[in-house]
């Protein structure tokens, strides 16, 4: 049976908890900032309790005033704070492996793991990561940044040691919100069926990004009050007295297990049935009862184990507390108000595609919206209060949103997948097998494709012209600015067939929104600019720049032409071509990888028409790509305006 306290009398805890408190400090504080005196976690276990409850408010402070200025993870981290603290107490790190799921809420980790002097750095360009980053650290286990794959990583690592002998501890650590993708429950199925050596940290703060969403998040969030089990349990006894002699046994029993009843309606069923043992749910800024159980699991247990923590995602920021959404992940602001640092530019390309969802859902009953507990980050919020019989949030499940998408398109709805770039690599499959194959008309809108700065590798859109272009029945968009992008959604919606809209994080260029919605030809791009010397192909945010890198050309005496593809699936080949035999020259410029990506599909297509000529692909070459402002790593490879203009003037030279 579950347990609900901690796996020892209240007298046992008690001691324990006083020698935590009354340890001796077995290092010279060199510092009133006890933080100062941390360099590795073995600093923090000659403090004693009083010492690790004000290093929690010092790390606080710290995460606050960083975050402030930096922008980041906010509420997450100052909701693990004393969990934080506590793990790395009780466990021998880095023998014993701490593995963080999604890895946003590593700040405080971060910064007892020796990058206190380098955390002003954090997210900044050749500075650290705000994800772990196992070339930061020997604490950095796994190199992470979506969610659920925590507990799949460390029953591999837990079966390796196992195999080697090797009796360290491991343990994940993972949100509620995370608990909602399957990739979670397949792991948790089979940790309990192999029965290793594993600690789960169930984090919980019925909070992911957004509210979390689905039966699993009510489960864990149940909480019986008195009024409700004294309900239940005179139900129970009335019913069961009418029984006669039958009655009174079974009620005998359940007098005396009282607790039993209670497991019965709590996630310790649940795990339990996984063969998990489960223990809590305990307090997570308690300090002493975080220290006392893990201590309690690591001496005296064997096998699969789930530690249910409660915290409160944002703790110690009242701003944060209040509205753990908003302060999830931030840019820039004010501790003393909490308000963002003032910012001014065009409408963004996230809340162009909002606004414009919803105004086709005015007229247009066919069309749904669907996130993977992320409306917020992909302007759909306006969508769900305005239309909630049609909104979808499937929670942090991208391979169930996809083919349930494909459903809806089924039965003659137009349903429109909104994600980020970089988590729709996730549904791969889904996308081939269960839309593509069947031609069904879905809409994905990819927010956050190209490079989107400060998050990382982990969060760069660079892959999806290179992962969608192969796809049969799919087409790809691109759009050069925010009104192409209202328009090219029409388009989508209004399509028979699979297709998918790219754009990028950030402002658009300040383009007028047309007030009427007119359908694009599909595979029909667009001349901006014409000339003889020179075809600039730029896809999607790199058009502009491409405009401007033509002007520049024209100063050194080379007439470029600029054509806006506006299809990376199909292409117009036949415009491509043309002026590709015009001019005799081309470069192709993407925010994407080279390889695999548009300027290979349009290499690809003059090789298939015989027109042999200099073909210049710029884009990102085929490494991860590290943080930093997107103007930075367009500028690093290139697709800025300067490169394009570097990028045709050696292609002309190739040329001869």
């Amino acid at each position: 049976m579950a347990e609900y306290l901690i796996n020892s009398s209240s007298a046992q805890r008690s001691a324990e908890a006083e020698k935590i408190i009354m340890a001796p400090n077995k290092r010279t504080v060199q510092s009133g900032n006890l933080l100062d005196n941390i360099d590795s976690p073995a600093d923090l276990r000659g403090f004693n309790l009083r010492e690790l409850e004000q290093l929690a408010q010092e790390l606080r402070e710290k995460i606050i005033s960083t975050v402030a200025k930096n922008g980041g993870h906010l509420a997450p981290c100052l909701g693990v704070v004393e969990l934080t603290l506590a793990l790395h107490y009780v466990f021998d790190t880095p023998q014993d492996k701490l593995v963080w799921d999604v890895g946003h809420q590593c700040y405080a980790h971060k910064l007892i793991t020796g990058r206190r002097e380098k955390f002003h750095t954090l997210r900044q360009y050749q500075g650290i990561s705000g994800f772990p980053k196992r070339s930061e650290s020997v604490y950095d286990v796994v190199e992470t940044g979506h969610s659920s794959t925590s507990i799949s990583y460390s029953l591999g690592l837990a079966a390796a040691k196992e195999l080697q002998e090797d009796k360290s501890k491991v343990i994940a650590v993972i949100g509620d919100g995370s608990m909602t993708a399957g990739m979670a429950f397949e792991a948790l199925n089979h940790a309990g069926d192999l029965h290793k050596d594993l600690i789960v940290i169930l984090n919980d703060n019925e909070m992911s990004i957004s509210p979390n969403v689905g039966a699993m998040s009510s489960f864990l969030s149940r909480k019986l009050n008195s009024k409700t089990m004294r309900s239940l349990k005179d139900h129970l006894e009335e019913g069961l007295k009418s029984m006669s002699s039958v009655g009174e046994n079974i009620l005998s029993v359940l007098r005396k297990s009282e607790e039993s009843l209670k497991a019965f309606f709590t996630p310790g069923m649940l795990f339990e049935a996984l063969k998990f043992k489960y223990i809590g749910p305990i307090p997570g800024h308690d300090v002493e009862d975080l220290i006392t159980t893990l201590r309690n699991v690591r001496d005296n247990t064997t096998g699969p184990v789930l530690i249910h923590v409660l915290t409160t995602k944002g703790k110690g920021y009242a701003p944060a507390e209040e509205n753990p959404g908003k302060y999830h992940g931030l840019g820039p602001f004010t501790v003393a108000t909490g308000k963002p640092m003032p910012s001014s530019g065009p409408i963004s390309y996230t809340a162009t595609f909002g606004k414009t969802i919803c105004s086709l859902a005015e007229t247009d009953k066919r069309i749904c919206a669907i996130t993977a507990a992320m409306p917020d980050g992909t302007g759909l919020t306006a969508f769900s209060q305005r239309f909630p019989d049609r909104f979808f949030d499937v929670g942090i499940a991208e391979q169930h949103a996809v083919t349930f998408a494909a459903g809806l398109a089924m039965d003659g709805l137009r349903p429109v997948v909104s994600v980020y770039s970089s988590f729709m690599q996730r549904a791969m499959d889904q996308v081939i097998h269960d839309v593509c194959l069947p031609d069904l008309p879905v809409t994905f809108a990819l927010d956050r494709a190209g490079v989107v700065g400060d998050d990382g590798p982990t969060h760069h859109g660079v892959f999806d012209l290179s992962f969608l272009r192969f796809i049969p029945n799919m087409t790809v968009m691109a759009p050069k600015d925010e009104n192409e992008l209202q328009q090219m959604l029409y388009t989508s919606v209004n399509s028979n067939s699979p297709c998918a809209i790219r754009y990028p994080r950030g402002s658009g260029e300040d383009i007028p929104l047309d007030q009427e919605f007119q359908k694009i030809p599909i595979g029909r791009g667009e001349v901006l600019r014409e000339g003889k010397d020179l075809l600039l192909l730029p896809v999607g945010n790199r058009v502009y720049p491409a405009l401007e890198a033509a002007q520049g050309l024209a100063k050194l005496g080379i007439d470029a032409a600029v054509i806006n593809p506006r299809f990376i699936k199909p292409l117009d080949n036949e415009l491509i071509t043309d002026w590709a035999s015009t001019c005799g020259c081309v470069v192709t410029v993407e925010d994407n990888v080279k390889k695999g990506g548009f300027g290979s599909a349009v290499l690809q297509m003059l090789h298939e028409r015989h027109l042999i000529l200099p073909v210049r692909i710029l884009g990102y070459s085929n490494k991860f790509i590290d943080q930093a402002p997107q103007q930075t790593l367009w500028k690093n490879a290139g697709i800025d305006a300067a490169g394009i203009i570097q990028g045709g003037l050696e292609a002309m030279k190739q040329g001869g």
